[in-house]
């Protein structure tokens, strides 16, 4: 279900930035046009670079979300940092990326995304091997004794 909720809020998140950036950009276009007949100042140029730029953001921002989804449908062993990633980007987004991402976040953390998508080992590592212990005493403290094994913190 979340990775239908990932993928929905990806394709409603292009569909608004499509509708939105068509739309300002027909209102400034009929500006301008009308603009120039009247004989006032042509369109500035930087306006093309800002609806790129705007342009360019939002699809970047819409790539997680849609990324994460798949990883979840199809349980890749990446899902949890695409969900992670995603989450975070989504949240930009009130209320509805906001809302996508607290899940997302309680999902993946819960035991149930930890089984799913490998919660990762939580034991500490093993001992160094015998040939990483030290062998002789240590040469600024010569007379401390010489230990042949790390402290165990365990």
């Amino acid at each position: 279900m979340l990775g239908i909720a990932h993928l929905c809020y990806a394709g409603f998140h292009l569909l608004t930035t499509v509708i939105s950036l068509g739309f300002i950009g027909f209102v400034f276009a009929n500006i301008y046009s009308r603009s120039e007949e009247m004989g006032g100042p042509p369109a500035p140029p930087f306006l093309g670079v800002i609806f790129l730029v705007a342009g360019i953001v939002n699809v970047v921002t819409t790539i997680p979300p849609a990324v994460a989804g798949y990883a979840l449908l199809k349980r890749r062993p990446w899902t949890k940092v695409a969900g992670i990633i995603a989450a975070a980007v989504a949240a930009l987004s009130f209320p509805i990326g906001t809302a996508l991402s607290v899940y997302t976040f309680w999902f993946l953390f819960s035991d149930v995304g930890g089984q799913l998508y490998g919660s990762g080992s939580r034991s500490l590592p093993p001992l160094p091997p015998k040939e990483w212990q030290r062998q002789h005493g240590d040469p600024a403290n010569p007379g401390l004794p010489v230990s042949t094994m790390p402290p165990d913190w365990r």
